[in-house]
């Protein structure tokens, strides 16, 4: 159960991801002249995404409804297009309906074709971007944010965009840029969410909980502040406080009882603890809910640690099937993929996978450790250790980053930053993996103490 979190085009969210934007980051606004929606759940989703906030499933359903009923009767309404075109893609993160991209792309281009980018389209253009960023399509994303900026740099909703680009690209710098940027010029849990993310790849851990502290405190509706939990969870979990983790995904839970992300955390927060049986359940429910390849790849390693073979099967055979289906609509699944193909399938095939992303500018910390961890899989552990090092060296605190450097190192013979890497992983989180973190104890006792 490796939980290093993957941007959510990877996972088909919300590590990434996205679940706590995409469509929710838009002020819609253009040249069509639809009136807002009847009042009801259509009117509160569009006040919560014009404020950047989630709204419920219920209302997003509402208001995909009443911008489709209004466009039948007024097709040249090109923000409705927009709005109706963010709204899927939001769908599309939250619910798992990698379908619901293909919807947003028809939406959107045909809101460009009412009203062109270069004639003041800016809605569409955001949502272009968080579509790109949804599909893991990062360079692209970072083209319709870098448009949005230079034509309206204090339109916020800008930011969020090139945050995730920049982030999925491994340009950490400009990520940071662009999260200050945002704070400046738009408060609340939003903003303060994604900056705490930004805080956590730079390794600022204290900096990163207090600002989801500060999300949690101003989120504006159950939905946002469910994610905003959800986020101080992952945190703690990935500090290796699972006690704390489940205190965060618990209440994220009584106000969404069908949250995935925070059934996926309290599945892996339960599993350190020693519930088992009721991490599997949590992870049958996260499934259920918002079927991710990545939840299903971790459900399968925890089965397999209890030498639950079968289910184990079944479970990496759903990734690989989720994974490949949401590529179908455009979705990236590389990522997810190789991790799946490095310790359960073919690591050859995830070292191809991965320098396939490397060559086309996706070079972030997860795709680096990635890259390395396949390569030393398929027999290469010195062609390996520059990736390792690469992922370890950006600021991200990572167990799983710091046991695969650890290992590869070992391969190398370098036993002394070998011993000190694999301790460093279960320092950082003893129970990083229910797989891996029981052979990094043994390798600690195999290499014995340093002389």
């Amino acid at each position: 159960m490796k939980t290093e979190r993957v941007p959510q085009i990877v996972l088909g969210a919300g590590a990434g991801l996205v679940l706590a934007g995409a469509a929710a980051l838009f002020a819609f606004g253009g040249s069509g002249d639809a009136p807002a929606p009847a009042p009801g759940a259509a009117s509160r989703a569009q006040a919560a995404a014009r404020a950047g906030a989630q709204a419920s499933l219920p209302e997003l359903a509402a208001l995909i409804g009443d911008r489709e009923k209004w466009l039948r009767a007024h097709p040249g309404d090109d923000a409705s297009w927009a709005e109706l075109g963010g709204a899927y893609v939001e769908r599309g993160a939250r619910g798992g309906d990698t379908a619901s991209y293909v919807q947003a792309e028809k939406a959107l281009k045909r809101s460009l074709a009412v009203l062109p980018a270069g004639e003041g389209n800016v809605d569409a253009q955001l949502g272009m971007g968080a579509l790109a960023n949804a599909r893991g399509d990062f360079a692209a994303a970072r083209k319709w944010g870098e448009a949005v900026r230079a034509g309206a740099p204090r339109r916020w909703q800008a930011y969020p965009v090139l945050i995730d680009a920049y982030s999925g690209l491994g340009d950490y710098v400009s990520a940071g840029r662009a999260a200050e940027r945002l704070r400046a010029l738009r408060a609340g849990a939003p903003s303060l969410s994604r900056a705490s993310l930004v805080y956590r790849d730079k390794g600022w851990r204290e900096d990163a909980s207090a600002l989801a502290h500060d999300a949690v405190a101003l989120a504006a509706t159950p939905a946002e502040k469910a994610a905003c939990l959800a986020r101080l969870g992952d945190l703690a979990w990935e500090r290796g406080e699972p006690a704390e983790a489940l205190a965060a995904y618990e209440p994220a839970l009584r106000l969404d009882p069908g949250h995935a992300p925070s059934l996926a955390g309290r599945a892996r927060a339960r599993a350190a603890l020693g519930r088992e049986e009721e991490a599997l359940r949590d992870y049958a429910a996260a499934l259920e809910r918002l079927p991710l390849p990545q939840y299903a790849l971790e459900a399968g390693e925890l089965y397999e640690s209890l030498d639950l073979d079968g289910d184990a099967r079944t479970h990496y055979e759903l990734a690989r099937v989720r994974a490949t289906r949401a590529a179908a609509h455009g979705v990236n699944g590389a990522l997810v993929l190789a991790r799946y193909e490095a310790d359960h399938g073919d690591p050859d095939a995830a070292v191809q996978r991965l320098r396939a992303e490397w060559a086309r500018g996706h070079r972030s910390v997860h795709v680096a450790d990635a890259l390395g961890w396949a390569l030393y899989r398929a027999g290469e552990p010195e062609e390996a250790l520059p990736y390792a090092r690469r992922a370890t060296e950006q600021g991200l605190r990572s167990a799983l980053f710091a046991y695969h450097r650890g290992q590869i190192e070992r391969a190398l013979g370098e036993y002394g930053p070998a011993r000190r890497h694999i301790a460093e992983a279960l320092r950082v989180n003893p129970h990083f993996s229910p797989l891996l973190a029981p052979k990094a104890r043994r390798a600690l006792t195999t290499l014995g103490e340093p002389r």
